[in-house]
């Protein structure tokens, strides 16, 4: 019987998590789960200590604000490790938080697992050293991290994209509206839908043809985003993405995992993203890459519009979303998307990462 712990900070994590877990149970019915994670990995059937939503905090400036309570999740999640004593621990994105915990892990002698991992390509790529210092498995989801990593000198697995299998293989069912669809998909943490929502809603009513329907996110209660949409009756749909996005004409994508989600079910996009202007200006100060968004990364080209910061306003979202909404550029996407999907990889990658963690 093997021991595991698992430390997942956000939606995406805990959905990709779950899986694992459930799969890891298939391979040792005795095996046992505990950690940091959702809803999805306890249902799953992980020990709960504490849920993510409490450790959402994104940008420079909201992790030195909420700085205390930061280091109180890292003294509960090391007192809790060292308590049950787990074989492996699973770490899973998060890595601000989680290279700490890698640290701490290999000098306690517990073999340590990171499934979708820093992106050193991006920006802190001294990281490299501790991963190779402290990780026993390294698991990219991104086809190029591999490539990446072996240049780095650093031995890596990739298996394929998890959303593989949610997306690709799984079709979910649409939701039915009177008008076509337009998808407003805010983000996964509070601070970024209290930026982000708002600028979504003002495109609105620039199209009345269209019926914009709110993609919540799991972890957030629908009278939260009724609080900053004031007014509007915009339907809502929590915990329900993939099935707005299904029978979506477009969207309008907060930077993150949202934007290959959008890419793998065909839906044009507009990426946007804004932040406050601290966060902003440390992240042009160390962040060096060409795109922000997963889509035009895997591509190594611009496929979609990414409007970021002073370019995420009503107007320049209008005028990227209406260029979208036309035939010739709808079809152009949708050629451009099949090119990343053959990218990420083929189906039951998520089994197949269940495998390569069992025999650690």
């Amino acid at each position: 019987m093997k021991k595991y712990y698992f430390i997942s900070g956000e939606a995406s994590g805990d959905l990709h998590a779950s899986k694992l877990i459930s799969h890891l149970k298939e391979l040792d019915v005795n095996s046992s789960f505990r950690g940091f994670g959702g809803d999805k990995m306890a249902d799953a059937g992980l020990y709960l200590v504490k849920h993510y939503k409490d450790l959402a905090f994104m940008g420079f400036y909201e992790v030195i604000k909420n700085i205390n309570t930061i280091r109180k999740n890292f003294t509960l999640v090391k007192d809790d490790i060292l308590s049950y004593c787990p074989d492996v621990i699973v770490l899973v994105d998060y890595p601000g938080f989680n290279m700490e915990i890698a640290k701490f892990a290999k000098k306690h002698s517990i073999k340590v697992v990171y499934y979708i991992t820093p992106q050193v390509w991006a920006w802190k790529k001294s990281r490299v050293k501790s991963l190779k210092k402290y990780v026993d498995l390294l698991i990219p989801i991104l086809p190029f991290e591999k490539e990446f990593f072996d240049k780095c000198g650093l031995q890596s697995s990739f298996y394929g994209h998890p959303l593989m299998d949610e997306l690709l293989y799984k079709k979910e069912k649409k939701l039915e509206f009177e008008k076509p669809v337009i998808a407003l998909l805010p983000g996964s943490r509070k601070q970024e839908i209290r930026k982000m929502l708002p600028i979504m809603l003002e495109v609105c009513k620039e199209f009345d043809e269209y019926q914009f329907v709110i993609a919540g996110a799991p972890s957030i209660d629908v009278d939260f985003y009724r609080s900053l949409s004031g007014n509007s009756l915009l339907p809502i749909s929590n915990n329900k993405t993939y099935e707005v996005l299904q029978g979506a004409k477009a969207a309008l994508v907060t930077s993150g995992t949202a934007t290959l989600e959008a890419a793998i079910l065909m839906v044009p996009q507009v990426v946007c993203y804004k932040t406050s202007f601290f966060s902003y200006f440390f992240a042009k100060l160390l962040v060096k890459i060409k795109y922000i968004s997963l889509v035009n990364l895997i591509a190594g080209e611009k496929v979609v519009s990414e409007l970021i910061q002073n370019d995420c306003n009503k107007d320049r979202l209008t005028e990227e979303l209406k260029i979208i909404l036309k035939k010739e550029n709808k079809n152009k996407a949708q050629e451009q998307y099949k090119n990343i999907i053959n990218q990420l990889g083929d189906e039951n990658s998520c089994f197949k990462v269940a495998q390569a963690i069992f025999k650690v």
